[in-house]
This record gives structure tokens, sequence and C-alpha cells, in this order.
């Protein structure tokens, strides 16, 4: 993703439309007249000063002189590409065109919808371009996050997340509000985006009026072509003069040489500030910790160095232009970005004079054999690589320091990012697929297909949580689930919560697990202050339970707090995250909505009690029982039930800090690295297990001891609890259970 948000002025005030598209009375030549008399045609009122201060800027943008291009494709073609490199202006002037372009028709299609695959680029470039058409936030343009809507049924122009528009499409599948739907950031390759690219493929079939825009850049541009055919290209040409300088055989001694390169611009007096593209938010943390405490022995004549870490998959702050606070600082700041993967589109300060990229990334892959990711180090690729150099695309002297030789550019390096769909876990995406009546998963034209393997495991995945028929279509179950913008394991747990009466604090652990971690970064030398602050929040029965306590002292501190300052001091005060817990809050009342909209049973709480906490078990059980862990030696060496991947709890584990070791855990995350850690786990037992697995599940488990273990604790139930169980829920037999996970 680009911005532009600091582009030099331009000396032209005035805008060229095609003359169709023209929507402004008497001006038959398309200029625009009388600045202090002419209106906003899209809400009727006279354009302030700042909207002609902002359009010197939008045409001083690349992307501006391909304007007319644009319109006049857009009037006679069903879809357009736009192809432009990063900072080029795509992303802001594309979505305001095609708002242009609906309003000339009278919005008879609908409005405009432009996707993103970052929540935190959605608001802002919705914030953005709202300033620069002089309109309303949450009005005229608003945006679509997850958990957050800020539009109203007025809105003209709506950002959204690509997984958004996804989910709009399981009640409104030929998207019957929107007259132009741009993808943009194609790129990414994320797994919602190729969902949608597969998808709209049929809409733009059943719809002829509407328009699709695909922003992308370059690179994958012939993959585009192959996919969609011969459709208009409209590309936009942006030189960068980047100077790059390998450093080959750098990356063994990545922190040394970051650190060094940071100090070595810091001294050299060339203003500007620093970008740092790290492989992991692991490494973010090691080296905030190095530029840091080597920065506090830094001479002070060269100006103070401020270190942002940047992380791409929380709900951070974009790096933006601060102009007003480096007007009120005496002393020069330069600002030292740490970031990684997928940060890219997270730098929108045109003040950036120096990029240091590392070259490799780790990538989550999901193995859906053992049903758990792994951190994969890898190259980034060619496009990626190009795209942190586009960055210094607006600066005239940057420089791009990257840490491997131009060898390892070209052969090591894959030519584009792999797409998504290849690598992640793809059971919400089946459910999807089946919520919107797609029976043949095989047969779906997708650029990238889908591992078969990966496809059949989320079927099966599926079956097992009772959300398929035996004709292999969602069951009620399914259909329920589906209604929850949560992993399917955790929407069945909530619907499990219903029968078991603690639905209140079920909601409770959704909310927390699904936000931001809730625990603050620590730093150095804060370790054992934190935890003597946590150990208040521990409960004996498992991370789930301190999840739920955390979130009442953060409620019951929020009702008898005056303000929000005295609430955010006390989350400092425990190094809790307040933002995180905010965002809990919000997404605990959108399902508790979605509870009541579909008129499901709520109980009143009643957590504390034994029988609360045995519900409790039994609902994360209902959803998580292919997620169970046996301590094999008694020192904390848990072996997995499904494989043979041994993992250890995490230090901050609730049992980890009050040193007790459970034999048997239920876990919420777990992937392959090198710490193996399994996370936000909760104590259960082999009577509970088997007394809520569905049987053919548990048949299908490899022979082991943990097996065994749990067959004998099997024999102490009454034989008519598991059969019972499964009829309750309509789940079937292994035979039939094969039939359902067959492709179409």
């Amino acid at each position: 993703m680009e911005e532009e948000l600091a582009c030099p002025d331009s000396s032209s005030e005035k805008r060229y439309f095609p003359e169709s598209l023209d929507s402004s009375d008497g001006e038959e030549d398309g200029t625009l007249a009388c600045e202090d008399l002419e209106l906003n045609p899209f809400d009727g009122l006279p354009y302030s000063s700042r909207y002609y201060k902002l359009l010197k800027e939008r045409e001083a943008l690349p992307i501006w002189t391909e304007k007319y291009s644009f319109m006049e494709n857009l009037l006679q073609s069903q879809i357009v590409i736009v192809s432009g490199d990063a900072k080029c202006g795509k992303s802001s002037q594309v979505p305001q065109w095609c708002a242009e372009y609906c309003l000339s028709i009278h919005y008879q299609h609908g409005g405009v919808v432009c996707t993103q695959v970052h929540k935190q680029t959605a608001v802002q470039l919705a914030l953005r371009v709202a300033d620069e058409m002089d309109v309303n936030i949450g009005h005229e343009v608003g945006y679509t996050i997850p958990f957050e809507n800020c539009c109203t049924s007025e809105t003209i122009l709506r950002y959204c997340t690509d997984e958004m528009l996804q989910r709009e499409m399981m009640s409104n599948p030929f998207l019957g509000s929107h007259g132009v739907i741009i993808l943009d950031d194609i790129q990414e390759r994320s797994l919602a985006t190729d969902v949608l690219l597969g998808l709209l493929k049929g809409v733009l079939l059943a719809r002829p009026e509407l328009k699709l825009v695909i922003n992308s850049s370059p690179a994958l541009l012939r993959r585009l072509s192959s996919y969609y055919g011969d459709v208009p290209l409209v590309h936009v040409k942006n030189k960068h003069p980047v100077e790059v300088v390998y450093l080959g055989g750098a990356q063994k001694e990545a922190f040394e040489s970051i650190s060094r390169l940071v100090f070595e611009i810091h001294h050299s007096g060339e203003k500007g500030d620093i970008v740092v593209f790290l492989a992991c938010e692991q490494d973010i943390e090691r080296a905030y910790e190095i530029v840091c405490r080597e920065g506090s022995n830094a001479n002070p004549d060269f100006g103070e160095l401020v270190v942002v870490p940047l992380y791409p998959r929380e709900k951070c702050a974009l790096f933006k232009p601060n102009d007003e606070t480096e007007k009120r600082c005496q002393v020069y700041q330069r600002r030292v970005v740490l970031t990684a993967s997928s940060g890219e589109s997270l730098i929108w300060s045109n003040s950036v004079r120096f990029v240091i990229d590392v070259g490799v990334e780790k990538r989550k892959v999901y193995n859906p054999r053992i049903r758990a990711s792994s951190l994969v180090r890898q190259p980034i690729s060619q496009s990626q690589a190009e795209t942190r150099k586009q960055i210094l695309g607006s600066s005239s002297s940057g420089k791009l320091f990257c840490l491997y030789s131009e060898e390892f550019a070209s052969k090591d390096m894959p030519p584009l990012k792999p797409a998504e769909m290849q690598e992640a876990n793809l059971t919400s995406m089946v459910l999807f697929m089946k919520r919107v009546n797609i029976a043949g998963l095989g047969h779906c034209d997708f650029m990238n297909r889908p591992a078969p393997e990966s496809l059949m495991q989320a079927l099966e995945d599926l079956d097992y949580l009772a959300a398929l028929d035996n004709d292999g279509n969602l069951s009620e179950f399914g259909i329920i689930m589906s209604e929850f913008p949560l992993d399917p394991q955790l929407s069945k747990s909530i619907l499990a919560s219903c029968e078991f009466d603690c639905v209140d604090e079920m909601l409770t652990i959704a909310a927390m697990v699904t936000a931001p971690n809730c625990f603050s970064h620590l730093p150095r030398g804060a370790e054992e202050a934190a935890l003597a602050c946590w150990k208040a929040f521990l409960h004996p029965e498992g991370d789930h339970f301190t999840l739920i306590n955390i979130y009442k002292a953060y409620q019951d501190t929020t009702l008898n707090s005056t303000s929000e300052y005295c609430v955010e001091k006390w989350c400092h005060d425990y190094f809790l995250n307040w933002a995180s817990l905010r965002m809990a809050d919000v997404i605990r009342a959108e399902l508790l909505e979605i509870i009541r909209r579909i008129e499901l049973p709520y109980a009143e709480p009643a957590f504390g009690s034994r029988e609360n906490t045995l519900n409790i078990k039994k609902a994360l059980l209902s959803g998580y029982f292919m997620q169970i862990a046996r301590d094999v030696d008694g020192s904390g060496n848990y072996l997995m039930l499904t494989h043979r991947q041994v993992a250890q709890l995490h230090p901050l584990s609730t049992y980890s800090i009050s040193k007790k070791t459970p034999e048997w855990v239920l876990f919420h995350k777990f992937s392959v690295s090198e710490n193996n850690y399994i996370r936000i786990t909760s104590e259960t037992s082999p009577e509970l297990f088997m007394q809520l697995v569905p049987q053919y599940y548990f048949s299908n488990l490899p022979p082991s001891e943990s097996k065994d273990i749990l067959q004998q604790a099997a024999g102490h139930l009454p034989a008519v609890s598991t059969a019972a169980r499964e009829q309750a829920l309509g789940e079937g037999c292994p035979e039939t259970a094969e039939l359902r996970c067959a492709l179409q």
C-alpha cells in the first residue's frame, strides 16, 4: 500500500473530467470555476480552503495524469486494472474517481467500496479521503473493519477490510448495494482477497452493471491478465531515484549490522528517518532493545534518536508525518521505525530517507497433518523487496541498504509473495464457502488452487464440529456458527455454552482471545514487577479463567473511574494493554448482539461457582477437543493428542507463574517454532474429554499411551452419555464422515 501524505504543491488548481462525468452545472468545458462559489456535489456545501490546498497535493501525485484514461476505461468496461508502485496515489485517488462516476449516474447501481488487507490502512485512508473530498467521515465517506463500523446508509464511499466484504456476501451474495468494487493491494495475496477475486467473477456475470477495479503492483500484472483475460489496464509510471547498497553476508550478524548502520547514518549528519525491515515481531523487540540501549549513549549533538516499533499484526498507529511535533521540538529528532513483513503498507511518511532490509521473513505456514502452524524463515519475494525500495520514492536522495547480496536477490528470492490460500488453515474459508452455497470447492476458480489436503482437513474439522450434515452441506449448527466472525472452534464453544448455561463467561473468553494480547510488551527489567501485578488475576483453573478475571477487573475499573485517563493509568500500572482491553469490550458487545439477534438462550452470569467452572470447561472442550495435550513425564513436556509434537507451557501461563503442572490441558494456540509453546491453557480431565468428544473423532486418533488412558476413562462413564451427546448434536458415524468430507 502506498501513501502520499505530503506531496509537493502543484501550480494548477483545476480539475479535468470527461464531459460525460462532469457533475457541475453550466461548465461545458469541464473546468472548475470560481472557488468561493463552487459547491461540493457530494454534500451541496461550498468547498473549504483546505480542499483547494489538498487538491494541489493530489494533482502532484503520479496517478493524477492517468485520471482521464481511467475514467474512460471505467465507462466502457466492466473490469479495470490499475497498476502502480507504492506512493503513486492509487489507493486514495481511484476510489474518489469511482465516487464521481457513481455520482454522475445518480447512484442508480449503488456506491463505492474499496477493500484493504490491513484494518489500520482502511481507517487512515477513509480519514484522508474524507479530508480530500471535503466531507464528513462517517457520512459521505466511512470505513468498516472487524468490530467497528463508521458508516451510515448515506455513505457514498466505504473503505473496509477484505474479510468484511467477504462476510457481507453471506447476507448479500451479489453485493447489490455497491456500484463499484475496488480490490486494493492484490499483491498481498491475502486469503479473503483471493476468495473475493474468485467469487466476483460470478457476481460480475450476474450483474452486468457492476464495475470492478483492481489495484495491484506491476509484478502481478501477468497473473491478473491470464486470470481475468483481456481487460483495460491503466499503468502509472513512477520513477524512484534510489541508491541501492548490497551488503552481502550481513544477514549472519543482522542485529549488529543494523545497529552499526543506524548510528553511521545518524552520525553522518544526513537528515531523514530510517525504516528497518526485520524478519518477525520477536526480532523487532530485540532490535528495539539494542538500538535504545546504544542510543542512550549517542552524542546529543547529532539530535535525538526516537525508536518506533511498528507491529503489523496489531492495531497500531501508522507511521505518519507529525509536523506539529517537530515544530514544537527544539532538538532535531530522527525516527527509527522497526517493522516486519506487511509493515510496508503502514509507512505513510515522506520523511523516510533510509531503508534497511534484512531480506528474510518468518511466515506462518499451516500443516494440515498436525493441525498446527510452523514459523518458517525464508527469503522475501522480489516484489516485496521492490515495495520496500518504493517507500523512498518521494525522496530525491534515498538509500536502500540490503543486508544480502545481489545474487541472493536474483536467485533465492521468489518473484512473487506466496498466496496465503496455499499456507493458511482453510477451515473458516470452507465454512464461508458452504454458507454461500458453493459445494464444489475443488472447482472454484481461485487464482491459486488450495492444496487438496488442506481442503480435506478443513472439511473433516467442520464435520467433527457438527457443522456439516450427512450430505456435506451446512447443518443448523453450521449455519449459526457462520454468523459469528470467529474461528469455527470458538463459535462452536459459544453454541455449546448455551447448552451449559455459561454464555456470559464464554463471550468474555471469546472476546479476550480474539482481541490482541492484553499483556503489555515488557521493557527489560520490568518482568518481576509485571508478574507481581499479574498474580492478582491468576485463576487456579487456567488461563481462560484468568482472562475472565482480567476483563472483570477492567470492567469494574471502567465503571468506577471518572475518566478514560484513570482507566488507562490502571492498565499501565498493572502492565496491561488498554487498547486491547477496549477492543475486547467492543468484540464482546458485538458477539452479545449476535446472540440476541438469533435468539440463543442467555443465562445469568454465575462465575466463581464450581458448577459454572465445570460448565465453562465443557463449553471449551466442545469446540477445542482437537487441541488437547498430556504431560508425559511430569516435568511439563506436553505431547499433543493428535500428533507427536511435544510442547511446553508458555512462561506467562497461569500454570508457569504458579509453578503448577496439570497432566491434561486444553490449549487455544500452538505453533511449531524454536520454543514450541502452547498458549492460553486450562486444565481438563480424561473423563470430561471422553464425555464430550465425538466418538468417530476419538476412533480416528493414532494409537498412543494417551489414547489408552482415555479409553480406560471411558469405561468409567455411563454407556449412554457419549451416544446421547452425538445424537443431540446430529453427528454421524465414521463411515458417513468420509462421505461428508469428499470433495465435490
